[in-house]
């Protein structure tokens, strides 16, 4: 029996592994051990409920004012003693966060073999998204299985030396859990706390924000608040719902620049389920999150990234998403144009996804099946 490890700390890596995890439950070949640092630990315990994933050990790092570097040499320390005390054969992380950094290290210096989920993403700019570019580069460098969610990822990982036999194109897990969190939702739709049914349920048209970068705190957010605001009054007939990452440098400029306006709904985070069930009730989706920008094309809504870079050309080459950045015009342009303009609506919501279409997992799977076993 071959031991399986996962690491993960955030949601969207709970997210993106939990759909590897279900399936490697069905294989007893492998035997499967989940790790959490709880680097975020509300918006991940929510995560872990909606998939029925009970980790084996919870590191439980997260800790107010905590620093990266503080968070990363704690994660090193305590994901090392993991190591050595269950001795896997094979590590999973996913993505580009610090626990996937210190969990690539910790393993590479346990001699541990590596698998690195949504591998081979870059914008070519240490700085954005930050810490984020450097991670996942330096995973790129540490793993021994790469799987690349798309052509691209394997062609940046090639020109970086990565040896072409240890890549596997496979799609993007996160549609695979999206297809799943769908059929939930659909069946049985979810509340959605601090929003009514009604609401929902109008024929007022919804454009959904999410913002948490550490790159546009500051003037990015104040940029963004002011064209939300100057939206939300001339199109009083949308209702522009924003649930509030939990970081106070989002939170603060937030709530004191849009916190009187009627047509903007300030919620606390969501659970996974009512925020799937609210990006299908989306019209639009402003977003500078990664994982939204694979996502909202499955469910035919236009993205307009609030970056000025991203690790996903894809979808911009795809028409799926449009780079706006944090510029106020930029953003009053583009969201007034999607509303005003069907066929540029049209344009972006018929275009195909080029995340894939739901068997990322079961490519993984084969693999690991051919490879370890």
């Amino acid at each position: 029996m071959k031991k399986i490890c996962f690491v993960f700390g955030t949601r969207p890596e709970a997210i993106k592994l939990a759909p590897v995890i279900i399936e490697l439950r069905k294989h007893p070949e492998f035997e499967l051990n989940v790790c959490v640092t709880a680097q975020h630990r509300e918006m991940l315990d929510q995560v872990l409920d909606v998939f029925d994933i009970k980790p084996d050990v919870d590191l439980n790092l997260m800790k107010p004012d905590q620093t990266l570097s503080n968070l990363t040499a704690e994660a090193i320390l305590r994901l090392d003693e993991y190591f050595k005390n269950y001795k896997p054969e094979l590590v999973f992380v996913q993505g580009d966060t610090t626990t996937v950094l210190a969990a690539s290290l910790a393993a590479f210096y346990n001699k541990i073999k590596i698998a690195h989920v949504e591998a081979g993403l870059r914008t070519f700019d240490k700085s954005a998204p930050f810490p984020e570019e450097i991670n996942r580069v330096l995973t790129s460098h540490i793993a021994d299985l790469h799987f690349a969610p798309t052509e691209i990822a394997k062609s940046n990982l090639i020109k970086e030396g990565v040896p072409e036999k240890s890549i596997l194109v496979t799609g993007n897990t996160v549609i695979d859990a999206l297809l799943y969190a769908k059929d939930i939702v659909c069946k049985n739709p979810p509340e959605v706390p601090g929003i009514k049914k009604e609401i929902l349920n109008a024929e007022k048209q919804i454009i959904l924000i999410t913002g948490h970068r550490r790159e546009n705190f500051g003037e990015g957010f104040e940029n963004i608040c002011a064209a939300l605001s100057e939206l939300a009054d001339e199109f009083r007939d949308n209702y522009f719902i924003y649930p509030l990452h939990l970081n106070p440098n989002v939170r603060k400029p937030v709530n004191a620049l849009l916190g009187n306006k009627k047509n903007i709904l300030l919620i606390e985070p969501l659970s996974y389920l009512p925020f799937v069930y609210l990006m299908t009730k989306a019209k639009i989706i402003l977003t500078d999150s990664g994982g939204i920008q694979e996502e909202a094309p499955s469910l035919g809504k236009p993205v307009l990234v609030m970056r000025d870079v991203t690790e996903r050309p894809e979808a911009v080459e795809a028409g799926t998403a449009k780079l706006v950045g944090t510029n106020k015009l930029n953003i009053i342009s583009s969201v007034s144009d999607l509303i005003n303009n069907n066929s540029e609506y049209q344009k972006m919501t018929s275009a195909s996804n080029p995340y894939g279409d739901g068997y990322a997992t079961i490519k993984i799977v084969n693999s690991l099946i051919n490879n370890l076993l």
